[in-house]
């Protein structure tokens, strides 16, 4: 183990630990919760490992399994294979309780209850499946993680906690919004990219590859949620690109995310290959007079359910009587952005009642990305940025200009971020600037 000097990686301040800790307490204290078990999950592009990061401060990487145990009182313990070299405190210095799980995460959760004295204890697990997450409906723990819990502890009552998680994940922080808008920063480099390596005979697969690049390079975390397309006029995203030949007129479209500190920033952005279409201008026009309507009223104690239908207001006012954009119609997406699984969500598809009639709150962040149609829906135009919500409206953490992207012009090489954006806010943190 490194002990002359920590890793140089970016960590949370000891403060933003302290806050999260109290926060979470206090509503376990209202639900008579004893002790949450968060269990590992690296899945949905480790959307679903939200909760043990968030309260151990251990994670980061595509295998890194991490599963929590956070008592009402006493050490919190986080789980994970190869934990010593991995997450002891030259890597993060929130939780000295780190235990080595060797792949059987559930018998150590069992073996630190009773350490706890918390057989008969009522025991909450977050994503138990009882309460549906925003992308997780059946639930994050595993069937041989559960079983070594329930037949241990057979006398404890055992209660789904995803909502208890929830209530406090919900309003982030100024150091989250911060890791947020760091995240955003990085997502604006990936789109450089992306621009410079959109020219016609070039391969969809290795623009994105560029993109990616471009994300990695400026200090994204991997695994990152990244749909993507290429052709004339899609409409909808594909999984992964293809090795098709781009042409000119082309269309891209895709949702590039960049994760920071485990805090996941999502943009849209349509990018043309060397000439736009023309349909798609006058498309443009009106899906950012939708965004900026609808941007200025996502203050707390609104709903999505409200801004929806004030979608729709707005799109009937916006839609120009003639022209390729006339009758045009539009939907909202919008869902919450941060560790993973954040809330609540509206898509064309999702539109469960509960999730739209959730009120927002100061310092909810989301992705905020409405679309507009043609009439007769061959055409859509979607861009958006992830927003944090504010008294007077939501507030873009981005800094792009809001319109299509164009590639052309003389290629340059790839610019990696301004200074005091990448490695000089890690420096920063690492020197306890931040703590």
């Amino acid at each position: 183990m490194n002990t002359a000097a920590p890793y140089p990686l970016p960590r949370f301040s000891r403060t933003e630990r302290d806050r999260r800790w109290a926060a979470v307490r206090a509503e376990m204290a209202a639900h008579g919760l004893d002790v949450i078990l968060a269990p590992q999950n690296t899945g949905h592009s480790m959307d679903y490992q939200a909760d043990s990061r968030y309260l151990t401060h251990c994670g980061g990487g595509g295998d890194a399994d991490i599963a929590a145990v956070f008592p009402m009182e006493g050490k919190v313990t986080a789980i994970a294979t190869s934990a010593q070299p991995r997450w002891m405190p030259d890597i993060q210095d929130w939780t000295t309780d780190v235990r080595e799980a060797r792949r059987n995460y559930g018998r150590v959760m069992v073996e630190r209850i009773r350490e706890l004295g918390l057989e008969k204890g009522r025991i909450g697990i977050s994503g138990l499946g009882e309460i549906g997450g925003t992308r997780s409906a059946e639930g994050l723990i595993l069937h041989g993680t559960w079983l070594q819990v329930r037949e241990a502890f057979p006398d404890a009552e055992i209660i789904d906690a995803t909502g208890v998680m929830a209530a406090v994940r919900d309003v982030k922080s100024d150091e989250e919004v911060q890791c947020l808008a760091h995240a955003v920063a990085i997502i604006e480099k990936g789109y450089e990219a992306e621009i410079e390596a959109a020219r016609a005979g070039a391969v969809d697969w290795e623009v994105w590859a560029a993109a990616q690049y471009g994300l990695l390079r400026n200090g994204s975390e991997a695994p990152i949620h990244c749909n993507w397309i290429s052709g004339p006029n899609v409409v909808r995203t594909l999984t992964r690109p293809t090795f098709r030949t781009l042409e000119v007129g082309d269309l891209i479209i895709n949702e590039l995310e960049a994760c920071w500190i485990g805090y996941q920033a999502q943009c849209v952005q349509p990018v043309f290959v060397e000439r736009a279409d023309p349909v798609h201008e006058e498309l443009i026009k009106v899906q950012r007079e939708v965004f900026d309507t609808v941007l200025a009223d996502i203050k707390p104690g609104t709903n999505l359910g409200a801004l929806s239908e004030l979608t729709q207001e707005t799109v009937k006012r916006a839609a120009p009587a003639a022209g390729p954009a006339a009758g045009a119609t539009a939907k909202l997406t919008m869902h919450g952005k941060g560790a993973g699984d954040d809330g609540p969500i509206i898509t064309g598809a999702a539109r469960d009642p509960k999730q739209l009639a959730y009120r927002l709150k100061q310092n909810m962040t989301f992705v905020y990305k409405p679309s507009v149609l043609t009439a007769d829906g061959s055409s859509i135009c979607t861009w958006g940025d992830t927003v944090v919500v504010t008294a007077d409206g939501a507030r873009r953490l981005g800094t792009r200009a809001h319109g299509l992207a164009v590639s052309g012009g003389e290629p340059r090489e790839p610019r990696d971020m301004d200074p005091g954006l990448g490695h000089s806010f890690v420096k920063e943190q690492m020197t306890g600037r931040a703590r």
